[in-house]
C-alpha cells in the first residue's frame, strides 16, 4: 500500500512539474500536424518515419533555449528583440510569422470543422467551424490564465487515441524497427516537400513563441519563485523535454498508422485529416476511424488557443501593449482582440477561396522555410551574455541548436531548387 501511494505522489508531483512544455509540444500535434503525417505516411509508406527519431532532440533543444530566454528575461521572445536587437529584426520575424500563424489557424478550424460534420454528418461543416471558433473565443476571453493552463493540459490526453489505432491493425515490427532507425530520403519535389512540411510542423515558429510567453506566466503565478535558479532551469527542462518526447511519439504513430493502413491500400493522396480519417474507416473499421476523428478535434480545441495566443504575443509586444492570458479583457483589451482577430480571418479562409485542403500543408511548408531564420535568431540571443547572463547556452544546446538550423535550411533549399529546376 506504502509503495502504491508513494508511487501516486510521485505522479502527482510530476503532474504538477509539467505546464508550458507539456501543452506546447502537444500543441504541436495540431489538425495541420496531422493532415501533413498522415500525407507523409500514406505518399510514403514508413520511409519518413526516421523523422519523429531526429526531430525529438532538435525541437527539444529549441524550445529549451525559448523557455529559458522567458525565465531569464521575464519577457517573451518579441519583448526580448525589440529591447536587445535592431528593429528591423523584430520587424523581419513578424512578417515571417504572421501569415503561417493566421493560415495555420483556418486550417485546423475548417479540419474540425470537416471532421464534425463526419461525425454528424446531417450538420454542415461550416457550421461546426462557426461554433468551435466561437466556444475558443468565449473560453480564451473569459477563462483566467490558470484556468486555460489547466484545460489545456488536460486536453493533452486526447493525443493518446493516436497511440491506440496502428494496434488496431496488424504490424511489420522488423519493418517498422528498419524504417526508424535506418533513414531513407529521395531527392524528388514531392519527397523533399513533405520532408520540409514534417519539420515545418514539428519546430513550428509559433511554438518558440509561445514556450516563452508561457514560461513568463507561469513564474508570475509561482510566489515562491523571485529568482530564476538551476532547479527553476532544470525543471523546466523536464517540462519541455516530456512535452517534446510525447508530441514526437504521437508524430511516429500518425505516420506508422496511416504508412501501414493506407499506403498499403494503394491510398497516397491524403490532403485533409478528415480524408485521413475517412480511408481508416473501410481498411482499419470503425473503431480506428472515430479515434482518429475525435482527436483532430481536441487537438485542434489544443492548439488553436496556442496559435491565437501566440500571435496575440507577438504584436502586442512589438507595439508595447498590454498583454497576458492572467488579465481580464477590460485590462488588456488589445490582447484579445488580436486573438479574436485572428480566429475571424482564420474562419475567413473558407470563404475567400482559399482552400483549407491546401493551407494544412502550405502552412506546415511555410513553416519549414521560415523557422531557419527564427532559429539563428533564438540561438544568437541563447548566446547572448547580456541577455542571458550566465544561463547562456551550453555546447549540447547549441550543437542540436545549429543541427536543427542546417538541416531544416539544407531541406528548405533543397525543395526550392527542386521547385525552380522544374519550373
Amino acid at each position: 500500500m506504502n509503495a502504491r501511494k508513494k508511487l501516486s505522489t510521485k505522479f502527482v508531483r510530476f503532474w504538477k512539474l509539467l505546464g508550458p512544455g507539456l501543452i506546447t509540444g502537444a500543441s504541436d500535434d495540431d489538425p495541420s500536424g496531422i493532415a501533413t503525417y498522415s500525407q507523409a505516411g500514406a505518399a510514403f509508406g514508413l520511409s519518413t518515419l526516421w523523422t519523429a527519431l531526429i526531430a525529438f532532440p532538435l525541437m527539444a533543444s529549441i524550445q529549451q533555449m525559448c523557455a529559458r530566454i522567458g525565465l531569464v528575461t521575464s519577457q517573451g521572445l518579441t519583448g526580448t528583440l525589440k529591447k536587445n536587437y535592431p528593429r528591423p529584426v523584430l520587424y523581419l520575424m513578424l512578417l515571417f510569422s504572421f501569415p503561417a500563424i493566421v493560415m495555420n489557424i483556418g486550417a485546423d478550424i475548417a479540419g474540425m470543422g470537416a471532421v464534425g460534420n463526419l461525425l454528424f454528418p446531417a450538420i454542415d461543416a461550416t457550421f461546426f467551424s462557426v461554433v468551435f471558433t466561437i466556444i475558443l473565443l468565449i473560453l480564451i476571453v473569459y477563462l483566467p490564465y490558470q484556468k486555460i493552463a489547466s484545460t489545456l493540459k488536460y486536453l493533452c490526453i486526447v493525443l493518446l487515441v493516436y497511440l491506440i489505432v496502428p494496434f488496431l491493425y496488424k504490424q511489420d515490427v522488423t519493418e517498422i524497427l528498419k524504417a526508424t532507425f535506418i533513414p531513407t530520403i529521395q531527392f524528388n519535389k514531392e519527397y523533399m516537400g513533405i520532408l520540409v512540411g514534417i519539420l515545418g510542423t514539428t519546430i513550428s515558429p509559433y511554438l518558440f513563441f509561445w514556450q516563452a510567453s508561457m514560461e513568463v506566466e507561469e513564474m508570475k503565478h509561482k510566489k515562491n519563485h523571485l529568482m530564476v535558479n538551476k532547479k527553476i532551469i532544470n525543471d523546466m527542462k523536464e517540462d519541455v523535454d516530456f512535452g517534446m518526447s510525447f508530441s514526437g511519439l504521437v508524430m511516429f504513430f500518425i505516420i506508422l498508422t496511416t504508412g501501414t493502413v493506407l499506403f498499403k491500400s494503394g491510398i497516397h493522396q491524403i490532403e485533409t485529416v478528415e480524408q485521413a480519417a475517412l480511408a481508416l474507416k473501410p481498411l482499419a473499421g470503425n473503431s480506428a476511424y472515430l479515434l482518429f476523428a475525435i482527436g483532430v478535434i481536441g487537438t485542434g480545441l489544443l492548439a488553436i488557443p496556442v496559435l491565437s495566443g501566440s500571435l496575440s504575443y507577438i504584436i502586442t509586444e512589438t507595439f508595447g501593449w498590454e498583454q497576458g492570458l492572467d488579465k481580464k479583457f477590460h485590462e488588456a483589451k488589445a490582447f484579445y482582440i488580436v486573438i479574436a482577430i485572428s480566429l475571424i480571418l482564420g474562419l475567413s479562409l473558407n470563404y475567400i477561396g482559399i482552400s483549407p485542403i491546401k493551407a494544412l500543408l502550405y502552412t506546415a511548408i511555410l513553416y519549414g522555410l521560415t523557422a531557419p531564420v527564427l532559429i539563428a535568431i533564438i540561438l544568437h540571443i541563447s548566446n547572448n551574455k547580456n541577455v542571458m547572463g550566465e544561463f547562456t547556452n551550453g555546447r549540447t544546446s547549441n550543437i542540436l541548436g545549429i543541427s536543427a538550423f542546417i538541416i531544416m535550411t539544407l531541406a528548405a533549399v533543397t525543395l526550392i531548387y527542386l521547385q525552380v529546376s522544374d519550373n
